[in-house]
């Protein structure tokens, strides 16, 4: 390849890719009240989809801190393999050298007896820098390169960027569906899936769901289908072959894009307790043209046992949810079946079409429902409704748990669970029910320790600290001051 980085040609085709691709998770993530995001860095949400796929290697472009902090996060997470990282600097990055060690890198480990797929991820100084990797090769000694833009100032997310990579790996598996013959996941005609009705799940659900969806499935004589993203390639064809996919967790739109681009129906909402269940699985129903007799024969088979495991393990509480994972709306629904009173949920991710059943069966019993929640939005519902009870991210918890309210971490403690059909009826009680039960050890503790360790007496002291309000006061009006002055000189 020649030296076309110095080329203005080369400039240009850059910029307009990158406004492209910004313009496109525009209109696909659109923005909240934030300009970047309030959760971990988004391309987390890629590099996860990445790390648990079979033969699959992930690059990284960006800063060498991002790189690390990612990479941390990734073996935090239990990911057993290493995260491949292409250094720059002012002078590679303006020139065009970057690309050219990232084109190095990928040619030097794209080994087809090793992997399928090599994912190059360009985080936000690369990508603002117009990095063209729409410009690598699409496939290197029979391995597939992707390369994707995930900035933070462009994915709100690391949800949402789980769908920028499952998105871009189904629009390469439906290409290479579409020009000829592609092959089946391990064991898929054994298990008889090759001729079977299936339904895609959209959606990294707790490792049972899946298998309970499945028993909801088959008196409407279909079967579980992947689950995207997935954990191997030859899964994404399977995934596109489907009858009809579900959008267990709403805001897949690439995905769904890519679904519906191959001719399948796509269904909202969940299978979460009795009326989600059976609301869904009508849904599923009429997207598989079964017919009615069936789905609603199979409703009754199990709204009983639903309903039963619901009454055996009940929360009479008021709760607030919220988080970034995309299920908070399905936890709602399945707390208010189970008694509980949720007044407000917030979700990190935005409204969509597949969201709206659940929207409106929240609304209608009286739930706020907020799309892009801040985390100042979600202080205010717990300050506004006071619960017994607020789930929600690590600040909120902190925050919740310094003001003696008991509160959970939803990632963890919430979404780990069952949450579909017969097994996720109850699976919240538990946590729920002895969390709340924790509230005479946070009145104690409030008692005990008053306000030491708070304010101005946070940290470690040797002696008392020595409170001087007049320092404080005098700040506020020199600050008071340069933002006046500045006021002053932005009207001239």
């Amino acid at each position: 390849m020649s030296n076309c980085h110095a080329s203005v040609e080369r400039a240009q085709a850059d910029s307009t890719a990158t406004r492209d691709t910004l313009e496109r998770y525009a209109a696909d993530y659109p923005k909240g009240p934030h300009d970047q995001p309030q959760s971990m860095c988004p391309a987390f949400g890629s590099l996860r989809v990445g790390l648990r796929m079979r033969r699959t290697a992930t690059i990284l472009s960006g800063s060498a801190c991002c790189v690390y902090g990612l990479t941390f996060t990734s073996h935090f997470y239990g990911a057993k393999r290493s995260v491949g990282y292409v250094p720059f600097n002012s002078e590679s990055l303006v020139t065009g050298k970057l690309f050219e060690d990232i084109r190095d890198a990928v040619h030097a480990q794209a080994d087809p007896d090793k992997l399928d797929t090599l994912v190059v991820i360009n985080l936000c100084v690369p990508t603002a820098s117009g990095v063209p990797l729409q410009l690598l090769p699409k496939v290197i000694n029979g391995v597939r390169i992707i390369g994707i833009d995930v900035p933070g100032f462009g994915v709100p997310t690391h949800a949402e960027a789980k769908d920028v990579l499952a998105g871009a790996m189904l629009q390469r598996a439906r290409s290479e569906a579409e020009t000829g013959p592609v092959s089946a996941p391990k064991g898929w005609r054994e298990q008889g899936l090759d001729s079977a009705r299936t339904v895609s799940l959209l959606g990294e659900l707790f490792p049972a769901d899946p298998m309970v969806i499945g028993g909801l499935l088959a008196p409407l004589g279909l079967k579980t289908g992947p689950v995207v993203p997935t954990r191997e390639w030859r899964e994404l064809y399977a995934a596109l072959d489907c009858t009809v996919a579900a959008a267990i967790h709403p805001f897949y739109t690439a995905s769904v894009r890519e679904l519906q681009a191959a001719g399948r129906p796509v269904v909202g909402s969940a299978p979460v307790g009795a009326e989600g269940t059976a609301a869904w699985l009508r849904a599923i129903g009429e997207a598989a043209e079964v017919p009615s007799a069936r789905v609603e024969a199979a409703i009754a088979a199990f709204d009983s046992a639903i309903r039963g495991a619901l009454a055996r393990a009940p929360i009479n509480a008021k709760v607030t949810v919220s988080g970034y994972e995309g299920s908070e709306l399905l936890v709602a629904r399945l707390l208010i079946e189970s008694g509980a009173t949720v007044p407000y949920v917030g979700t990190a991710c935005p409204r969509t079409p597949w969201s709206e059943p659940d929207r409106v069966w929240l609304e209608a019993r009286g739930c706020e429902v907020q799309y892009r929640a801040s985390l100042e939005q979600d202080l205010a519902a717990v300050d506004r409704h006071r619960p017994q009870l607020a789930i929600g991210t690590t600040p909120l918890v902190q925050a919740c748990k310094q003001r003696g309210l008991p509160a959970l971490y939803f990632t963890n403690l919430i979404s780990a669970r069952p949450l579909m059909g017969p097994a996720g009826a109850g699976s919240l009680a538990q946590v729920i029910n002895g969390a709340i039960a924790n509230q005479a050890r946070f009145d104690a503790m409030r008692e005990f320790f008053g306000d030491t360790g708070a304010g101005d007496k946070a940290g470690v002291w040797t002696e008392t600290p020595v409170l001087h309000p007049e320092f404080r006061a005098d700040t506020r009006r020199q600050v008071i001051k340069i933002m006046k002055r500045r006021q002053a000189e932005q009207m001239v």
